[in-house]
């Protein structure tokens, strides 16, 4: 491709990222990508019920491939920067196109999932930095030991702060997700009255599932039902 055709091909998706349909279609495709992150982690971590050996084998096994483990962390934090950078921006259009707030505001045509939006990404965010320091880069204030998670989870967990702390984070990522689940489907113009209380409906089940099965291990961990023999 020749040099000026790159460049119209780059003023073009310029401009349709400055659209608001842009943005939403970037956090849109973004969020898919993250949503199956987070259903493939769900799945790794679910082993732990398998006992030690099955997850610290499956640890040992992401982590036999540097190369290719930094480049699914260096692809995945890009589509978080989008995701989060295009909700920032987003944020920002629709204050400034009313900076002056409502007398009596009602949550017409909106739910309590839609409307934590804003204020439960950042917590998710602290989340995940949170969650990184302590289960990949062991500085999270709870005993770690290089590639063993079964270990690191039980004496992680066994911290009612922390648990709580994660369940707490968990609730707020599933809302999210419940949100953001239906809602692509809309921005993606997949949208029809037959279809589309059914599409919230499963985004409803999806989400419930996903938080059943995060919160599971720490509440798995603090009733002794996952290590409850490790000293």
């Amino acid at each position: 491709m020749s040099a000026p055709a790159v460049g119209i091909s780059d003023r073009r998706a310029a401009r349709f990222y400055d659209s608001t349909v842009g943005k939403k279609v970037v956090m849109a495709v973004s969020g898919v990508v993250l949503f199956g992150y987070v259903v493939a982690h769900l799945l790794g971590n679910l082993q732990i019920f398998l006992g030690p050996a099955q997850i610290n084998h499956y640890a040992a096994l992401l982590h036999a491939s540097p190369p290719l483990l930094w480049t699914a962390r260096i692809f995945l934090l890009v589509m978080l920067i989008l995701h989060v950078w295009s909700a920032v921006l987003l944020y920002l259009q629709k204050w400034e196109a009313r900076p002056v707030p409502y007398v009596k505001k009602r949550a017409v045509g909106s739910n309590y999932a839609s409307r934590t939006m804003y204020w439960s990404g950042p917590i998710i965010a602290v989340f995940v930095v949170y969650h990184i320091m302590q289960f990949t880069l062991g500085v999270g204030g709870t005993p770690y030991r290089e590639l063993r998670p079964y270990e690191n989870v039980v004496h992680g967990f066994r911290n009612p702060l922390v648990a709580g702390f994660y369940i707490f984070a968990m609730i707020l990522l599933c809302t999210h997700l419940y949100h953001g689940l239906w809602s692509m489907f809309q921005t993606l113009g997949v949208n029809h009255p037959r279809y589309t209380p059914w599409l919230r409906w499963g985004a409803q089940v999806v989400a419930a599932l996903i938080c059943l099965g995060e919160i599971s291990i720490p509440i798995a961990v603090l009733t002794g039902v996952v290590g409850g023999g490790l000293q």
